[in-house]
């Protein structure tokens, strides 16, 4: 055995994991219920079964489907939302590296609103992406060494629920244009990256498979240079499926339609579940070559109710301990309620491709 030439080998294989959820909203009862005194909320205790596998991954991003646009003009749910900054301060503490925040609720609060949540996010160390503050920030393109693979996040939305953006302001948030989408996508590639993953806001609410629109956005995308696609928008769970690239390190793309709800007031069936996504890519430095290693996924399910501190919200993985720990504070019809979302989202997720994750411990 050439013990050499093997570890040679082994030591010029990086492999990152890269976790993504879906739409992140607080709705009016969500901050009711976080609020821990006349102005002041706490949001942490909705990710504290789940926080542990967003900060095990190398890179973890969400949808900040709301804004923040301060105290003055009043907290509000749908359908024009503005949260506390405590809800952003609470994602930063449960591991998330970047919120997308180009999507139809990004100028609920107009421009001053998608101004102040941009500020709100770099004071609160959060990258954020999709919506910009100039056209120089909108021309950056954000680009992340993740442990030596280079990768590029670009994130666009199909539109703004018909508020206008601001005149001769086109910078303020990414709107989907496939021409806009090729010229970034390219300027990435000048940049020497590895992998473009593009984050898309489309779709159709509550459908739980892709309209035509979508796949073929996602297929020019695809023959754009993009690697991986991550939508959504339905509030549903999509399925997720492989393409076969040309212009592409890897040798294969990816596409999850919509990850759904990770955390809302959205209680009806479909609505209630999430699932954190997780791709772990492997890149040989020696050749440069890229694959998808591994697609795995945890799903999550939305608790509302009463437990020992109060009112609370919290996100339950589909882990063993967990599931315990929450059978032990609720009503056996919400036990059921869990459960049925917990195989909705394997189920559908899976439709296109068969492969099933397993349970975590």
């Amino acid at each position: 055995m050439n013990t050499e030439s093997y570890e040679s080998r082994a030591d010029s294989l990086v492999t990152i994991k890269i976790s993504a959820v879906g739409d992140l909203m607080c709705h009016s009862v969500q901050f009711n219920y976080a609020r821990v005194g006349e102005d002041s909320f706490d949001f942490n205790s909705v990710y504290r079964f789940v926080g542990h596998y967003l900060k095990s991954s190398d890179f973890t991003f969400g949808n900040l489907e709301t804004v923040l646009g301060g105290s003055r003009e009043g907290y509000s749910g749908y359908p024009f939302f503005n949260s506390p900054d405590e809800f952003a301060l609470a994602l930063k503490n449960a591991g998330f590296d970047l919120l997308t925040t180009s999507n139809n609720h990004s100028l609920d609060q107009g421009e001053k609103g998608l101004l102040r949540t941009l500020e709100t996010l770099k004071n609160f160390g959060i990258n954020y992406n999709g919506s910009f503050n100039s056209q120089r920030d909108r021309d950056s393109i954000r680009v992340f060494n993740i442990k030596g693979i280079r990768v590029a996040f670009l994130a666009y939305s199909y539109g703004t629920n018909g508020i206008p953006v601001p005149a001769k302001k086109e910078f303020l948030i990414n709107l989907i244009d496939l021409d806009l989408i090729k010229s970034d996508i390219q300027k990435a590639r000048s940049l020497k990256v590895d992998i473009v993953l593009v984050h898309y806001h489309f779709g159709s609410e509550y459908q739980r498979e892709p309209n035509q629109y979508q796949r073929d956005v996602v297929d020019k995308t695809f023959k754009a240079g993009a690697d991986i696609i991550i939508g959504g928008h339905p509030h549903v769970i999509q399925p997720y499926e492989f393409f076969k690239l040309k212009n592409s390190k890897l040798e294969s793309g990816f596409a999850a339609y919509s990850l759904g709800n990770f955390i809302s007031n959205q209680r009806k069936r479909y609505t209630d579940a999430g699932v954190v996504l997780t791709l772990e890519i492997t890149k040989n430095k020696n050749n440069d070559s890229l694959w998808i290693n591994k697609v795995d996924f945890i799903p999550t399910w939305v608790y509302k109710g009463r437990t020992i501190h109060g009112n609370e919200y919290i996100i339950i993985p589909e882990v063993e301990n967990y599931i315990d720990s929450i059978k032990a504070i609720t009503h056996f019809s919400e036990i059921s309620k869990m459960e049925e979302a917990f195989d909705d989202t394997r189920k559908i997720l899976t439709k296109y491709t068969g492969i099933v994750s397993k349970i975590h411990k």
